[in-house]
């Protein structure tokens, strides 16, 4: 038996004043008048017998009653058989981890897991004395959780509770809990309980988990049957470029967490808060599904789009929020050299989304290539130092060139300025027949001068052509290279004996495109020919800044694409009447800002999925963003009560109970660890032997 406050045991000391009493106020002597002297003798052995036994009995009366009441206050309690709870005697500090992430909407018998779970820290506080060393954790990290309170106050907090979007590996949790522990100097005796259901995609590495023994670990399963789950894993348009009143289309696609087939879910697509289009999709047990949708959009600008279907009981991620920039305008600025340049002029001409400055390359500084999204070198004949590194700086900044050499073209410029981009082994072309020799392009046999078909799975040319392609009835155009390289790793079209037509090299974050023919129709057919527009499209709408469709709150660090205003802009992320300043830097046109940790407001937090405008400080919209809650969170398998247990085996500090639907884990605990606390039944001894001894004193003649 131990004690919760053994201090008032030296309240014992008290026993001393009745017996004193006894001592010095029963044993007086007192005269008793007898009119018979006859029967005196008899009388007085008879009186002083029994009025010894009642002052005995009146005596230990109250020393039990003041031995108990002392006893009472020191609240005695039976230890369990776990020999580290000193938490349940005031010595340590009780530590509740209660995981309120997304995936606690799970439910089990139409409760879900955080009501589950709530109620059973409530039944555990129950179990635990009144004492100032109790802290609750959850996911949001709050600020005011990091100090201790009395259980009542736990019992209060506990009530205010809610899901939050942030979810925390079980080793970031151990960690905020040790720090607390460090932090005022409790080193032992020290009780860990994690409540949580242990989504096996959240929780962490649980076997590289090592704990301190000097604290007791207590792991409470909140689980049920695995259900079945269907959330949006990603979605992608068809071409990077969405037009105005064209058909575009969306893929979407999903995943069925569950066992069973999933059939026809139906599944809408909105934008701007109306419904365009309608898709289903089937998913095998286990697996993915990939549907599409084909919408139409009216006019130009960010779209807030928008995916819902409904499937229960986790319903968090039922709908997913994306952006997409509708015909965004793309930036060319088009470099002449002796040629006239009429067929890049005339591809970009035609279409709106192409802003196209046509500028000489012998008068330019290129100062327009800082606001253009591509530049075409067209027809070159060498590359002037100071353009070479504008150009380079342009690339290493996310900017693309197109590069289509100059039939005179000066092999040692084009060297160094495609070495400085990561292009190596460029070099002269040999000398052929000019391709005007061939009347009729499909009759043209050489291989050094006709093309090969383009690889239909190349991603460049994903809904690019038609059946007639794949099917090799097409007929290529025929080029006679000025320059040659060896490089094929981003080879886009290619000679038929091998040799590259036009190559893409990834440069910094920028791209290049290079071809080995000038547009000359001496040298080439390739303006002439089908391929010519589409080819050139794409590498114009590749060029353009692609932002992604959409974010994760989990994500620690975002970069966007901005123009900036100032010499020191500041952007905010602003929803409604929520606005937060994250923490940011400014390279060049590329912002990029850090999330900030679960802010809060007191209407709204950004852990509210949707989206969010990012502004600078004079209120000027920059970009929209969509926030959505990581699909991690929707991946609803978990660690079983026998996973935990052997993951912990070697552990002997940590106690894995059984779910908390198939057992009572508070009574188990309470006789485990808890014990039993005897302070009631110290208080009713004591109750009985104060009325034991007024019944003796008022009862008992003698």
């Amino acid at each position: 038996m131990s004690f919760l406050y053994p201090s008032f045991l030296f309240g014992l000391a008290a026993i001393a004043i009745p017996i004193a009493i006894h001592l010095f106020n029963f044993r007086r002597t007192r005269k008793v008048y007898f009119t018979n002297v006859a029967f005196l003798k008899e009388v007085k052995t008879t009186t002083n017998s029994f009025r010894r036994l009642k002052q005995l009995l009146i005596l230990a009366a109250r020393i039990l009653f003041l031995t108990f009441l002392v006893l009472a206050f020191a609240q005695p309690f039976i230890s369990g058989r776990n020999p580290q709870a000193a938490a349940t005697s005031g010595q340590g500090i009780t530590s509740i981890y209660l995981d309120n992430s997304l995936s606690m909407q799970n439910e089990s018998g139409k409760r879900r897991y955080l009501d589950i779970a709530t109620g059973q820290a409530e039944e555990l506080l129950k179990t635990l004395p009144d004492a100032p060393s109790y802290h609750l954790l959850t996911n949001d990290f709050e600020s005011r959780d990091q100090q201790l309170v009395s259980r009542d106050k736990l019992r209060d907090r506990l009530t205010e509770v809610d899901f939050s979007d942030t979810y925390r590996p079980l080793e970031t949790v151990y960690r905020r809990q040790q720090s607390l522990l460090e932090r005022l100097a409790r080193t032992s005796g020290n009780q860990l309980f994690w409540i949580s259901d242990f989504q096996k995609s959240t929780a962490g590495e649980l076997e590289k988990l090592k704990t301190d023994t000097l604290s007791q670990i207590f792991l409470v399963p909140v689980q049920a049957e695995e259900v079945a789950n269907v959330f949006v894993d990603s979605v992608w348009l068809a071409t990077p470029f969405v037009k105005e009143r064209e058909t575009n289309q969306l893929n979407v696609r999903l995943v069925n967490t569950g066992k069973d087939r999933l059939e026809g879910l139906p599944i809408k697509l909105f934008i701007d808060e109306k419904q365009v289009s309608s898709s289903s999709v089937s998913i095998e047990p286990s697996g993915t599904g990939v549907t599409s949708f084909n919408f139409i959009v009216n006019d130009r600008g960010l779209k807030r789009c928008r995916l819902s279907f409904e499937e229960y009981p986790v319903t968090f991620d039922n709908e997913y929020y994306f952006v997409i920039n509708a015909s965004p305008v793309v930036n060319i600025v088009h470099l002449k050299g002796s040629g006239n340049g009429r067929f890049v002029a005339g591809v970009y001409g035609n279409e709106s989304v192409f802003n196209t400055r046509s500028l000489s390359a012998l008068n330019t500084d290129l100062s327009q290539s800082n606001v253009a999204d591509l530049v075409v070198l067209d027809g070159l004949n060498s590359v002037d130092g100071s353009v070479a590194t504008q150009l380079n700086d342009f690339v290493r900044k996310g900017g693309s060139v197109m590069i289509f050499p100059s039939v005179n073209a000066e092999i040692d410029s084009y060297s160094r300025l495609l070495n400085n981009l990561g292009v190596r082994n460029v070099q002269k072309a040999a000398a052929g027949p000019p391709v005007t020799a061939v009347a009729n392009p499909s009759d043209q046999t050489s291989p050094a001068t006709t093309l090969a078909p383009p690889d239909t799975k190349n991603p460049f040319f994903e809904g690019m052509f038609e059946n007639s392609l794949q099917k090799g009835i097409l007929a290529m155009p025929t080029a006679q290279p000025v320059l040659q390289w060896v490089n094929r790793s981003g080879m886009l079209l290619q000679f038929r004996n091998g040799q590259p037509f036009l190559s893409r090299f990834e440069a910094g974050r920028g791209r290049v495109y290079l071809c080995a023919s000038p547009l000359d129709l001496n040298h080439t057919s390739f303006p002439r020919h089908a391929l010519f527009v589409p080819v050139m499209y794409k590498i114009a709408a590749l060029s353009k800044a692609q932002e992604r469709l959409a974010y994760s709150f989990q994500e620690s660090s975002i970069a966007v694409e901005v123009d900036g205003a100032g010499n020191e802009p500041v952007y905010k992320l602003k929803k409604g009447d929520f606005e937060v300043i994250p923490a940011q830097r400014l390279s060049g046109n590329r912002l990029i800002f850090d999330l900030p940790e679960n802010p809060q407001t007191a209407t709204r937090s950004l852990a509210e999925a949707g989206y969010y405008q990012l502004t600078l400080n004079n209120g000027t919209e920059e970009k929209l963003l969509a926030f959505n809650y990581d699909r991690r969170e929707s991946q609803l398998a978990n660690w079983s009560p026998e996973e935990l247990r052997r993951v912990f085996s070697t552990q002997k500090n940590v106690k894995v109970y059984d779910s908390v639907e198939k057992a009572d884990f508070v009574k188990e605990f309470k006789s485990e660890t808890a014990g039993v606390n005897l302070w009631k039944y110290c208080l009713l001894a004591a109750l009985f032997f104060l009325l034991a001894e007024i019944a003796i004193i008022r009862l008992v003649k003698g």
